[in-house]
């Protein structure tokens, strides 16, 4: 679509003083966060699509700063707006992180609010499956008993203890995108960040009381992949890349999840480990510039992304559809847990052909 204007925006997009404005607008949502690199890679990413937007740009940079939440962001960006109106802080901590109720009420983010992420409803259980989406009815209930509304902005709180714990705020971030609120962010570096920035701003104790919420759930398919979807892939031989999320031994099957019933892997997948996202010493994700060529392997299309139980998964997927920008990506909530408890359902074990040509060129090249 063009515009008669169109040629004046741009004119104006190229006067600093505007984009200065519009810049400062964006980094009020967390691009200041606190990675330089990935802040300066996000606004470029930004100019380029406002510039392409013509005069929808002027509305796009009008309502940013009532709109926009990006996928990570920092300790400082939220000092600066824990008073906001529409911010609701979810502390997730859980015994993934050796952390708990308990934990919360010993030491939390002001105007926080614990949610146990393995105890409360973020994940489900059927049939003996565990860490299952939950219904649109069970999430909306949870969400509006923490308070979230249709126009709130949910900043989840991980601990800030490596790549496991980093993955129960992928998984509820991955799950308030599926049933429709994109208003959701992640604090980068969890709460241990939180604690060395602001020693002096933790709270004990109970929360305030805090009305509910009114938050309605709205499913969205294109970011869910069941048991049905991995059949129908591996049957046609092709299509969306079937993205293991686990370490190389569970991959190769020489050891599996104690619910898991058989070693091995989906057939046709590709391993993509996916604690190598994540930096151990700092406490967050790498750079988008280093996880561009970490995932640089995954062919373009369509990523079915999977691991035991759905948590592992939503750390690959967090990467490639939230900081990535790739598209039609999914995430298979009952892997292989649920898979291996259909024992039809094939699996395969050993280097896949894939892993033994790369080795293959790895010791041709040394």
């Amino acid at each position: 679509m063009k515009f008669s204007a169109k040629s004046f925006l741009l004119s104006k997009l190229e006067n600093i003083s505007i984009e200065n404005k519009a810049k400062e607008k964006f980094s009020n949502y967390g691009m200041e966060s606190t990675n330089p690199e990935n802040v300066n890679l996000q606004w470029s990413a930004v100019m380029r699509l406002l510039r392409k937007m013509g005069m929808a740009a002027i509305v796009l940079i009008g309502l940013c700063s009532q709109a926009l939440a990006t996928p990570l962001v920092g300790v400082t960006w939220l000092a600066e707006h824990l008073n906001a109106a529409d911010l609701v802080v979810i502390d997730l901590r859980n015994k993934i992180d050796g952390g708990s109720r308990e934990t919360f009420l010993a030491g939390h983010i002001p105007n926080s609010r614990h949610s146990d992420y393995l105890k409360d409803g973020w994940r489900v259980q059927s049939d003996g499956v565990v860490g299952l989406l939950p219904t649109a009815k069970q999430f909306e209930d949870l969400a509006r008993g923490l308070g979230v509304r249709g126009d709130s902005h949910v900043v989840l709180v991980p601990a800030g203890k490596g790549a496991t714990d980093f993955g129960s705020a992928a998984r509820a971030y991955w799950t308030f995108k599926v049933f429709g609120h994109d208003k959701v962010s992640i604090l980068d570096g969890g709460y241990a960040a939180w604690a060395t920035t602001y020693a002096d701003r933790i709270e004990t104790g109970e929360v305030a009381p805090y009305a509910p919420g009114d938050f309605v759930a709205a499913y969205r398919p294109e970011l869910y992949a069941g048991e049905t979807d991995i059949h129908e892939r591996i049957a046609a031989g092709e299509g969306a890349v079937l993205l293991d999320a686990r370490p190389k031994d569970q991959f190769i099957g020489a050891s599996k999840h104690p619910k898991a019933t058989r070693l091995g892997r989906i057939p046709g997948s590709v391993s993509q480990p996916q604690d190598l996202a994540y930096l151990d010493a700092q406490e967050r994700l790498k750079s988008v510039t280093e996880l561009t060529q970490l995932y640089a392997g995954v062919q373009d299309g369509p990523v079915i992304s999977y691991c035991n139980t759905g948590h592992w998964a939503a750390t690959n997927w967090f990467v490639l559809s939230e900081l990535l920008g790739r598209k039609d990506v999914r995430v298979y909530d009952g892997s292989m847990v649920e898979w291996t408890a259909n024992p039809d359902n094939p699996v395969e074990v050993g280097e896949s052909n894939l892993e033994k040509l790369k080795g293959f060129i790895r010791n041709v090249v040394g």
